[in-house]
């Protein structure tokens, strides 16, 4: 900039606060980020949405989707002085994600969720969005500001649809027209009044794809899901059981589910994620279910450090490769004996949630 900013930025020039927004912007893209919006703080539509949606229970056991109140939907009330969001996009497709929708064919492996194959994003994107202010303080100085990645009560989606990134599709998620869905968001806080980005329009048009072929019907409704039927909800966040009707539903989904973005037309046009810390790890890409199945705890934490996988813990870990294998196919006699005698011997080391669903695995092979 030719010039630091005022620390009164009401008296800042207009073309200083433009440039500077046009100076982040490439700064982001400089540390990783795929696409860089700002944002202001109008969310009022979106929190319309979300209190009806509570008001619905469709957040099951996610009580902090509601505990913090409106500091969700008004990020000022989150972290005072808040007068603009930076909104950033990282992709994380792995290179064969064209190819990873066969891998729910294969009921003997067990299928991981692609965004969490890699180092856990969290930790990627904070890290990034660490750098992006303190390169901003080295051009204006001290300035106020707070970094997010699905860490606090943020809305993330609607803040990336108002910068710029995208719009929220038919199944909740952020779509690009130019790179689809397959990309983390993260958030700056900051107390700069700088320009905002226009915000996306909706391109879903007549498609329902998301919607007609979502596994569980989690789907309810244009814009609307039912956390409670979702599989990433239920293989995640839920730490309980996990409903009987819906088991047979997951097939060999371990951890998330993917249905809805392969699924949608706008993913033909996915990229290659360019940052090799989302790059695959082999110990939970697509490995079989019995070798998992199979991992003590340490073993889980072990193969999980550094991975989004490792805050559902092992017993939702079991539990999970549990329904998993009641699900599976077996191609001959010897594959269905193996699996029995997996579940059997695990069962007297679990507890008693872990132990019913491995007693409805093996009911599924009518043992």
């Amino acid at each position: 900039m030719s010039a630091p900013l005022s620390k009164n930025t009401a008296t800042t020039p207009p073309e200083d606060l433009a440039q500077l927004a046009a100076q982040i912007k490439d700064w982001g893209k400089q540390l990783g980020f795929d696409a860089v919006g700002i944002a202001d703080l109008d969310l009022q539509e979106h929190e319309v949405h979300l209190q009806n949606w509570l008001a619905k229970g469709m957040h099951g056991d996610m009580d902090y989707m509601h505990k913090h109140g409106t500091k969700r939907t008004r990020p000022a009330e989150l972290v005072a002085g808040t007068r603009r969001v930076i909104s950033v996009r990282m992709d994380y497709a792995p290179p064969d994600i064209q190819q990873a929708e066969e891998k729910l064919q294969q009921t003997e492996l067990g299928y991981v969720s692609r965004y969490a194959l890699g180092r856990d994003y969290h930790k990627v994107l904070r890290a990034r969005l660490k750098q992006l202010a303190q390169r901003i303080n080295q051009e204006i100085g001290e300035f106020g500001y707070r970094v997010f990645t699905d860490s606090a009560p943020v809305m993330e989606k609607a803040l990336a649809e108002k910068a710029g990134l995208g719009w929220i599709g038919k199944h909740s998620n952020l779509l690009d027209s130019k790179t689809g869905s397959w990309f983390f968001l993260g958030e700056l806080y900051i107390d700069l009044p700088l320009p905002v980005d226009t915000a996306a329009t909706n391109h879903c048009g007549t498609c329902s794809r998301c919607i007609d072929l979502c596994p569980t019907g989690a789907i309810i409704g244009p814009y609307q899901v039912d956390a409670r039927l979702c599989i990433s909800y239920l293989t995640i966040e839920l730490r309980g059981p996990i409903p009987v009707p819906l088991r047979s539903k997951l097939g060999n989904r371990i951890y998330g589910c993917d249905d809805c973005q392969f699924v949608c037309p706008w993913n033909k046009f996915a990229r290659t994620t360019k940052e090799p810390d989302f790059s695959p790890r082999t110990a939970i890409t697509d490995r079989r279910l019995l070798a998992l199945f199979d991992w003590s705890e340490e073993e889980f934490l072990k193969h999980t450090e550094g991975s989004a996988i490792r805050r559902i813990g092992h017993a939702s870990w079991q539990r999970n490769i549990a329904v998993a294998l009641g699900n599976a196919n077996p191609a001959d006699d010897a594959e269905r004996a193996a699996i029995i005698s997996a579940l059997k011997d695990r069962r007297p080391y679990v507890d008693d949630m872990v132990r019913e669903h491995i007693d409805w695995a093996l009911d599924q092979h009518q043992v």
